[in-house]
């Protein structure tokens, strides 16, 4: 498990009221990790199970943790997270083992754990969502939802899954209409 950061966007508003546009995705004004980005977790276990998630601006805390997927883990998981603090007061809180590594690449693994495998995926992610030249944070989430589809049709490609993949898509009713996601906003 691990968290990744993009940079807010409010891509496509007309009238963005706290500051001036940016051009072409654009910076943030601070250095780090600030309430400038939006926090995305990731995790992801060794049969490519995947879950990943907008949680909010700024760091990750362990309430949204908890709020996000404590009701996915239990205390018989390991989890493998970088050193970020939140991580080890919530696998105390749950009575979990963690492993935790250090952001400076010295230690990588420990016997068979490790965080390579999300670290990768945060690559490939970031890569993939590079091509839109930005995304609008109140649909990240859409976006993260068909990342993580594509990623599993790329481990298990066949004609086969593709055919369902197409059948079940369209067999799913979609409350949503394009006025409802243009006039969603993104809450914290």
């Amino acid at each position: 498990m691990d968290e990744t950061y993009f940079l807010y966007s409010e891509k496509g508003q007309r009238k963005i009221e706290d500051r001036k546009p940016r051009k072409r995705g654009g910076t943030a004004k601070k250095r780090g990790i600030s309430n400038e980005q939006v926090c995305v977790l990731v995790a992801r276990d060794r049969a490519k199970m995947t879950f990943s998630q907008t949680l909010g601006m700024g760091r990750l805390t362990k309430e949204q943790l908890e709020k996000a997927i404590g009701h996915k883990l239990s205390p018989e998981n390991v989890l493998c997270t970088d050193s970020w603090r939140a991580f080890k007061t919530y696998a105390a809180e749950k009575g979990m083992s963690i492993y935790q590594f250090k952001s400076d690449g010295k230690i990588r693994t420990k016997g068979l754990y490790h965080i390579q495998n999300v670290n990768n995926y945060h690559r490939r992610l970031k890569g993939w969502i590079q091509r839109f030249n930005g995304v609008a944070t109140k649909y990240l989430n859409n976006y993260l939802a068909w990342f993580q589809v594509l990623e599993s049709i790329h481990h298990q490609r066949n004609q086969v899954t593709i055919n369902d993949l197409i059948i079940r898509g369209n067999s799913i009713q979609n409350m949503e209409t394009y006025d409802t996601l243009r006039l969603s906003r993104f809450t914290t």
